[in-house]
């Protein structure tokens, strides 16, 4: 690494990369050129030096290469993220190299987005989409640090839930008419609707109450993409005996293989159809209108809850990736713990208490005795005839102590 001042009068910084590729710059003035001489050296130290050139690729070019590397995604995932790309990262950001990113300027942007009337969830999941192009960067060697990390991002304010009654989930059906075990089915197991949707009948075990979760239909572009559940992961789901004779009438005969809910012309049962078909209006009738198909898994959380389930158990059924999620959704719903636990809490205590009192009563006999009727007494009188006697009775309890002579009452 060197200083050395030009013919011209500038000042020519280079240093040598760890390829041995030389690098330099000119400045007006010596101290600049020694600034970032040393604050090479220091990145280099510890070992945060990225190759300048290899930050000059457009975000847009980068945000394509990250793209087409994240083949684990769902496909209905994977469309959402070149949405967000395409329509709010990219009209921003596209010639951008990303070496030229800064975190301000990403601060900025997050505030115009805003600022446009996009909802603090849009806002969040454009934000995240470009910290993930941001940090295949960093990790490929390109930043030294991803710019978009740590940019206060607009709170998410959470809608009311609506939970349902057994009675309200009853109307609701009845008003479904011949569909209404699918509102049933949604109630009380917690199915998202792709899940139900794409639910065979080889997977409804009946002899056993259990429903098997294996598989996800979604709907992308217009077509039917069936893939794992959200969480990517199997379950079980509990399956009460009243609709265990739902489920009969509808498998009873039928090819493992066959999808148990479909539509009336024999293909996947969608959603928009459904509710445009049956549900919103049989919403209305039943007097719970604005309840959807997706939020009855929040029925579903609510009557288990109600019923005596724990978190662990809701959480496996609704399929969460944790126990901390269902909390964080539900923590509602468990707030009446916090009073049952109480209530035993005390009730143990007082327990306790008695049976103390029971063990004393036991021991001292009419010295107890008299030490109750003493504090319940008013009268002054009847207070000192308490003490005297309970003077005598202690007298008849104390031993010998120590050395001392045998003397009653010491």
């Amino acid at each position: 690494m060197s200083v050395v001042k030009r013919p011209n009068g500038k000042f020519r910084a280079r240093y040598r990369d760890v390829t041995g590729r030389e690098h330099a710059r000119h400045f007006d003035r010596r101290k600049d050129a020694e600034a970032w001489v040393a604050s090479v050296k220091v990145s280099q130290v510890r070992g945060e030096w990225v190759d300048p050139a290899r930050a000059k690729v457009t975000v847009q070019d980068w945000a394509a290469q990250w793209l087409a590397g994240q083949v684990q995604l769902k496909v209905s995932t994977h469309r959402r993220y070149r949405g967000l790309l395409e329509i709010q990262v990219l009209p921003t950001w596209a010639q951008v190299q990303i070496g030229s990113v800064a975190h301000a300027d990403v601060a900025q942007w997050v505030q115009r987005m805003g600022a446009a009337g996009l909802s603090a969830s849009t806002v969040r999941q454009a934000h995240r989409v470009f910290s993930l192009v941001l940090d295949l960067a960093v990790m490929d060697g390109r930043l030294a640090r991803n710019p978009a990390k740590g940019v206060r991002l607009p709170r998410v304010v959470s809608k009311d839930k609506r939970f349902l009654s057994h009675e309200e989930v009853a109307r609701l059906a009845a008003e479904c008419g011949s569909r209404g075990v699918v509102v049933r089915v949604l109630a009380y197991t917690g199915l998202r609707w792709g899940e139900l949707a794409a639910l065979r009948v080889g997977r409804v075990e009946l002899e056993r109450r259990r429903l098997l979760v294996a598989e996800s239909v979604t709907e992308v572009d217009g077509t039917s993409v069936f893939g794992t559940p959200k969480t990517h992961q199997r379950r079980t789901v509990p399956l009460p005996g009243f609709l265990g004779d739902d489920l009969r009438a509808l498998v009873e005969g039928r090819s493992p293989d066959e999808l148990v809910f479909m539509s009336p012309g024999g293909g996947v049962l969608r959603v928009g159809n459904f509710r445009r078909d049956v549900f919103d209006r049989a919403a209305v009738r039943a007097g719970v209108k604005g309840v959807t198909p997706h939020g009855l898994r929040h029925t579903a959380a609510s009557l288990a809850i109600g019923e005596g389930a724990n978190v662990k158990l809701v959480q496996r059924m609704l399929g969460h990736a944790s126990a901390a999620m269902t909390l964080d959704v539900y923590a509602d719903l468990f707030d009446s713990d916090h009073g049952d636990l109480a209530d035993r809490l005390d009730a143990a205590v007082r327990l306790r208490a008695d049976a103390e009192a029971a063990r004393l009563a036991g021991v001292l006999g009419p010295f107890a005795d008299s030490l109750r009727t003493a504090a319940l007494s008013t009268a002054p009188a009847a207070t000192c005839d308490a003490d005297a006697r309970a003077s005598d009775q202690a007298k008849h309890l104390v031993g010998q102590v120590g050395l001392e002579p045998t003397t009653d009452g010491l």
